[in-house]
């Protein structure tokens, strides 16, 4: 009998739950380790590394496409930072006028935040999409209108030279920018910034934040309407990272090395990643590749030149890696080499990419690399819950971090993640009225995800995702159907041909599927295709389409149910769409957007013609029950 290979040790904290039973239904978990204290906010955590380690890297990025890397140290990060914070006091920066961060991750970017924090002055980064891609900026000039910056920055003038236009236009005092002044707007470089002097004024700012100081306001997607702007305070980040460091005292056995792409205008990237490297003395390498065409070539690169003890990525980041690491030695073993933990959230990891992944770090190390996720949302900094223990399959979120309670409430069938903690919101900024519904009658969060019990009989295993109660639908017999968990059935199930899949039939008799197509999956089917084929002519091929039939047909032959059984599939002739907001820029598929873009292709999906896109199944659903 030939031995499974062994998890490489980590050092987790033990499982320690406490539950209880609520009426109608309900039950409430909470961790019996205490939450330990925790700094006031984050600029003491940087003042401890830069007198603890004042010569380690903390943050770092390439100089241009091909160059070296910009280190910046603890010490001279916190030296720069008490120069720009001055500067935002002289500018007369305070709470009521806000830095706004309109461009991606940088090392100038991370500075100006850390320097609005420090002095109590919230920061706002806002997601590049709205700058880059939205042709009118309906949704900056809402951000800008509401939050009323006192300063905006863009790291390249002339990249963001539309979005400074529409800033300036709103009002604001001071574009700055770190690179390529945009002709016909007055801007201030960066390098301007650092060159104040730090004073007395600076301490009195620095000593008056505190726990309850708005550190960041960081806006949702906006996929169902205006984008709502999260108050992020500083006991928020803070606290959540104490919880962290607590599930995962490994943080503390050596300080974290990791390389990221994941955006700071979210709460993944921009709270749970970098506050992690900050909190724990850690190096954070600022990956300028994305899980996109002619971008995720540059993580590859990155992260075959810098050995990570942490990685962090969405599903999407995962399968888009995993060809690379297949096929190029060097970076597998780098990648590999000194790796504690992988880390996905965000969306859930089919299982076909996590058994990839435990293939490759066998072939690389000789043994598995421990998978952890967590789970959470803007509204609670982010991490609600986390992975603590041993794991065999992806699907579970963890159990809740110290200080937080989790109540699953009972609604529409379904189980309601709601949280309680230092770690949620007060609310929205400048929206009372949706903050008054935010909580629930116990001053429980009211997330909107769906949750349950990994093993009824034993809490202790952790919860499963069950996917947002907003997404799922009902058909005309009144039937609920669960989008999350069949979402995820069907991209494993489609493994090769399938990337991802939008579910409908909302008010209709039958389940339907818009399929993405994985293009180098539908190619290894394929004979005779050539390797830039488009899912035009993929989408048409005949082994592609009688491999998702006989797929579905296995899926069906176990699943009568209507609200189980896939009637249908439209194989999709183009990707989904980041300027649609079809895709965000984390990387997994809206599907609301998805079905509201396309919805001449839902119908066409229900219509029944003989399109070689389209698949039907034969047999008719059976009835419930």
């Amino acid at each position: 009998m030939v031995e499974a290979p062994t998890m490489k040790p980590l050092r987790l904290a033990p499982v320690a739950l406490e539950t209880r039973p609520l009426p109608g239904g309900g039950l409430l978990l909470r961790s019996r380790h205490e939450l330990r204290p925790y700094p006031r906010c984050l600029g003491l955590l940087l003042r401890h590394w830069a007198r603890a380690a004042p010569d380690r890297v903390f943050l770092a990025e390439r100089e241009g496409e091909h160059g070296g890397w910009r280190r910046v140290t603890y010490a001279a990060a916190l030296d720069r930072v008490e120069r720009i914070a001055t500067a935002l006091l002289e500018r007369g920066l305070d709470a009521g006028r806000p830095v706004a961060l309109l461009s991606d991750n940088g090392v100038d970017h991370g500075l100006l935040q850390l320097a609005a924090l420090h002095v109590g002055i919230p920061a706002v980064p806002v997601s590049p999409v709205y700058s880059l891609l939205a042709e009118d900026h309906a949704q900056l000039r809402y951000i800008l209108e509401l939050v009323r910056p006192g300063l905006v920055y863009a790291a390249d003038g002339a990249r963001f030279a539309g979005a400074l236009k529409t800033a300036a236009a709103a009002g604001v005092a001071e574009l700055v920018v770190s690179a390529n002044p945009p002709g016909g707007l007055a801007t201030t470089l960066f390098d301007a910034l650092p060159a104040a002097t730090p004073g007395s004024g600076l301490e009195d700012r620095f000593a008056a934040v505190g726990p309850d100081t708005v550190a960041k306001i960081l806006f949702t997607s906006g996929s169902t309407g205006k984008p709502k702007g999260v108050i992020n305070t500083q006991r928020m980040l803070v606290s959540n990272q104490q919880a962290l460091a607590q599930a995962w005292p490994f943080l503390e056995d050596r300080p974290p090395v990791m390389v990221d792409w994941l955006p700071w205008s979210h709460t993944f990237g921009g709270n749970h990643n970098f506050n992690l490297a900050l909190r724990n003395g850690g190096t954070l390498y600022i990956d300028g590749g994305k899980p996109a065409p002619g971008l995720i070539e540059t993580t590859a690169r990155n992260l075959r030149e810098v050995p990570s003890t942490f990685h962090f990525n969405v599903p999407r980041g995962f399968e888009m890696l995993i060809p690379f690491l297949e096929r190029d030695a060097v970076l597998r073993e780098t990648f590999f080499r000194d790796l504690d933990a992988l880390f996905y959230a965000a969306a859930a990891l089919p299982q076909h990419l996590w058994e990839a992944l435990e293939r490759l770090s066998e072939r690389a190390i000789g043994r598995r690399v421990a998978m952890l996720s967590a789970w959470g949302s803007t509204e609670t900094a982010p991490s609600s819950t986390q992975i603590h223990f041993l794991i065999e399959r992806a699907g579970v979120i963890g159990l809740p971090g110290a200080g937080t309670e989790i109540k699953l409430a009972p609604v529409d069938g379904k189980l309601e993640l709601r949280v309680k903690g230092p770690n949620v919101t007060p609310g929205y900024w400048q929206r009372p009225e949706l903050t008054r519904e935010l909580f629930d009658e116990d001053g429980f969060l009211k997330t909107g995800d769906a949750g349950k019990l990994a093993d009824p009989e034993d809490p202790s295993r952790g919860i499963l995702f069950d996917g947002r109660l907003a997404e799922n639908f009902k058909l005309t017999s009144g039937t609920w159907v669960h989008v999350g968990e069949l979402r995820l059935e069907m991209i494993a199930a489609g493994a090769p041909v399938v990337q991802d899949v939008v579910v409908t039939g909302n008010d209709r008799r039958e389940v339907g599927l818009l399929v993405f197509l994985n293009p180098a999956g539908c190619r290894s089917l394929c004979r005779g295709v050539t390797e830039d084929a488009p899912l035009s002519e993929l989408s048409r091929r005949p082994e592609v389409r009688e491999r998702l039939a006989a797929c579905l047909t296995a899926h069906n032959a176990a699943n009568r149910a209507s609200s189980r059984r896939i009637a249908r599939a439209l194989l999709l002739a183009d990707p989904p769409s980041i300027q649609a907001g079809e895709i965000t820029d984390k990387g997994y598929v809206n599907q609301r957007a998805v079905l509201e873009r396309r919805a001449g292709l839902v119908e066409q999906l229900y219509q029944g013609d003989a399109a070689p896109e389209l698949i039907v199944l034969g047999e008719p659903p059976a009835p419930e029950g």
